[in-house]
């Protein structure tokens, strides 16, 4: 049996020529060539990058020209603007007409207090000023007689003085005429002058007596006056034994139990006005300086925010925050509550045509002074002023263009390196 080779699958190979190795070796060489021409730029940003991260790490954000607001934003709880506390006008027993958390209005009866020292001294002083008022009566009925016993005792004078005048015209004819003797014409000169005097005192007495009548008749009035004071007083007290509500809203606490023996000027219970509801803020001592009463503010309630106004800051820091109250500028919405825990956004400052960028870690990382901008691939460390901040953005005075994109992430990992290689 013959075995076949391989032969039949031979292939006769005949020598390359010169030209094709020449061919081959120029298109590799000019392949190298043009392939380290490209790959040059790269390379070169390669060898300059100190490090590297991935572009999945990254977060980044363009520098852009804008209006700026500064804000801060804080915890802010409700409190209510107008809370009396209403307090005992007297000493006694008190009763309430309501409990905590009832709905109440203006003028309305909370609580009495029962007082029988204060009401038993109202009834007397109200007698004792119809006793003076019966007592200014009697002096008027006393000043109209004396009126008129004054009136017939001048009036009684002057019927005497015209007699006396009739008498001393017939003696001084009678005289003339020789037929009175000169003691009784002296007689009649002398009763006239009497009669002239009796006149002249009685009228006097009478102008005197009047004027006396006139002051006891004011001083029973000012008596008079001075007790109706007191008893107005009074009056005011005993009814300021019912306790009202100044506003209209709900009952708070009620500070004594019903019945119980109060003391005057002991606070009692308080009543809050559900129309009048403030937001309390704690700001960090680090804004205190620029805080300042007037500044417009925005509370959110759920998903509604409402405009408000910064209306009260504390002089004083405790535990490195200042307390301020935000008042809102509408109405009050409903669905408030005492002591609700509010977002509050206070707009500081705003500055128009201001280069920034948005907020982020790397502000914290490099002290708000180093910044990296983007450049082909290679983020370059570059130093940077800044400005103000807000929740959102940054200001930026110096170090960076409009256009340029930098890290707003944390750069924290860069290690301070000029330059980092950014891989996609």
């Amino acid at each position: 049996m013959k075995i076949s080779d391989t032969s039949a699958q031979d292939v006769v190979l005949e020598p390359r020529s010169k030209n094709t190795k020449i061919l081959l070796s120029s298109a590799v060489l000019v392949f190298l060539v043009v392939s380290g021409w490209l790959l040059t730029p790269t390379v070169q940003r390669w060898s300059m990058a100190q490090q590297s991260v991935s572009n999945e790490r990254l977060r980044t954000a363009e520098v852009t020209r804008g209006n700026f607001v500064r804000d801060i934003s804080v915890q802010g709880r409700v409190v209510a603007a107008i809370s009396p506390t209403l307090y005992a006008t007297q000493n006694g027993t008190i009763t309430f007409t309501v409990e905590s958390g009832d709905s109440v209005l203006v003028g309305q009866a909370l609580a009495s207090i029962d007082s029988p020292e204060i009401q038993n001294q109202l009834l007397q002083e109200q007698a004792r000023l119809a006793s003076l008022r019966v007592a200014l009566e009697r002096q008027r009925i006393t000043t109209r007689q004396q009126q008129l016993q004054n009136q017939k005792a001048e009036d009684s004078a002057t019927i005497a003085l015209k007699a006396a005048q009739r008498e001393m015209r017939r003696a001084e004819q009678a005289f003339s005429q020789g037929a009175l003797t000169e003691v009784d014409y002296n007689k009649a000169q002398d009763d006239l002058e009497n009669a002239e005097l009796i006149h002249k005192h009685s009228m006097l007495d009478t102008g005197l007596d009047g004027e006396r009548l006139e002051f006891e008749l004011q001083t029973q009035q000012l008596s008079i006056q001075q007790q109706e004071l007191l008893v107005a007083n009074l009056t005011r007290q005993v009814e300021e034994l019912s306790i009202v509500s100044p506003v209209r809203g709900i009952v708070g606490n009620l500070t004594v139990d019903q019945k119980t023996n109060v003391a005057r000027n002991q606070p009692v219970l308080s009543v809050v006005d559900l129309s009048a509801f403030e937001v309390e803020v704690q700001v960090s001592e680090s804004y205190a300086d620029d805080l300042a009463i007037g500044m417009q503010a925005e509370v959110r309630a759920g998903t509604q925010l409402f405009g408000a106004t910064l209306v009260a800051v504390s002089p004083e820091i405790i535990d490195n925050q200042v307390t301020g109250r935000v008042r809102f500028n509408a109405l009050v919405p409903e669905s408030l509550r005492q002591n609700q825990r509010l977002t509050t956004r206070i707009l500081l400052e705003e500055k128009f045509a201001v280069l920034m960028v948005q907020r982020g870690q790397f502000f914290d990382s490099g002290n708000g002074r180093v910044a990296y901008v983007i450049d082909d691939g290679i983020a370059y460390r570059r130093p940077i002023i800044t400005g103000a901040t807000s929740l959102n953005s940054i200001e930026i005075l110096d170090g960076l263009s409009d256009g340029d994109t930098i890290i707003v992430s944390s750069t924290d990992s860069f290690n301070s390196a000029d330059a980092v290689l950014i891989n996609n």
